[in-house]
């Protein structure tokens, strides 16, 4: 790759030394918000969407389609600008209008859907039925489909061969946010194949029916989703753990206070699940967090003091501010059988 998408991937990953109180576990962060769109999905988006030049299905006449909460959005606005590409997104009321903005100044348009889909009471499945439609309509129009799209996990055997290469292959625990499933799907198939023995844990938040069918509100894009992507694979991975609205705002608060880390709300959610079951971590344990996008997308969210407030109420709020804080309940952890 050449210009700015040369500028892809090898992200840093840096030692965590002030996150939790104990000294046994060694932790680190793989920082995603290096990328030059601001998060992981960067990764995704080039190679799906290099991968569908190359094999003829876009065309200086086509006009790619996906739907996406965000930050996928930003990372194909911005590799379609670079190819001179017409992009589409199909958003909801999800979406933060920054992101929003951000991918039409790539030059990427937005189409809104307002209403969820009325059978199943999800934005997704709305979003995915104005796809398909459009789709059908315009005969130009390719979806990239990161939902189904084998490039989106294969993007992460990069990002996974990064992490081994530069802990030595000494990663015990691996702690993933999910949501299309793509990222964890990818990391762990290198690691299966690489017959390591690292524990993969995938991070989820309630309200999302990955792993759990609990009816919940979830507040923000990016982790969690209203239907299981076909990535989805239990049986490369050693458990979940389900974290609210609450983790991820307290955890980001976290990372800022002590670490100097201003990253987005799943990347609080990636923490919470860590705390949450680094007691259960053995002793001189190497620790991976992939940390996935930026927090300057959330300044007018969870690290908005009007919002949380509204969201949550003062009390919630006074509480944030002690260092001490521990959310109710506790983030639901599920492990399965060791895999090796």
């Amino acid at each position: 790759m050449v210009g700015i998408l040369s500028a892809i991937g090898n992200t840093p990953l840096i030692q965590l030394s002030n996150l939790f109180d104990t000294t046994s576990i060694n932790f680190f962060a793989k920082l995603e918000s290096i990328n030059p769109g601001g998060s992981i999905k960067d990764r995704t988006a080039i190679k799906m969407l290099e991968n569908a030049i190359k094999n003829g299905n876009i065309n200086k006449n086509t006009t790619v389609i996906e739907s996406t909460s965000g930050n996928l959005g930003i990372g194909l606005a911005q590799a379609c600008a670079y190819y001179k590409l017409k992009l589409i997104c199909v958003v909801d009321p999800k979406a933060s209008t920054q992101n929003i903005d951000i991918i039409k100044a790539y030059g990427g348009e937005i189409d809104y859907v307002s209403e969820p889909d009325p059978q199943t009471g999800e934005f997704l499945q709305a979003r995915l039925k104005r796809v398909k439609m459009l789709c059908h309509k315009n005969p130009d129009f390719f979806w990239i489909n990161q939902y189904s799209n084998i490039d989106n996990p294969l993007a992460h055997y990069e990002t996974m061969r990064e992490i081994l290469e530069q802990l030595n292959e000494q990663v015990d625990y691996l702690f993933c946010a999910v949501s299309t499933c793509g990222t964890i799907r990818g990391c762990a198939e290198y690691i299966r194949k690489k017959n390591l023995n690292t524990q993969i844990i995938a991070v989820d938040v309630k309200g999302s029916q990955i792993f759990d069918n609990e009816q919940t509100i979830r507040r923000f894009p990016g982790m969690g989703a209203g239907v299981r992507s076909i990535h989805c694979n239990d049986e490369l991975i050693n458990g979940y753990i389900l974290v609210s609205d609450q983790d991820c705002i307290r955890c980001c608060h976290q990372l800022v206070a002590r670490e100097g880390i201003l990253a987005g709300a799943s990347s609080g959610g990636v923490v919470a699940a860590v705390e949450a079951m680094q007691n259960q971590m053995k002793s001189n344990s190497t620790c991976v967090m992939i940390l996935p996008d930026r927090g300057d997308r959330y300044l007018k969210t969870l690290y908005s003091e009007t919002w949380i407030k509204e969201n949550f109420g003062e009390e919630y709020y006074k509480k944030l501010l002690s260092q001490n804080f521990r959310g109710t309940p506790a983030p639901k952890i599920q492990l399965f059988s060791v895999k090796g």
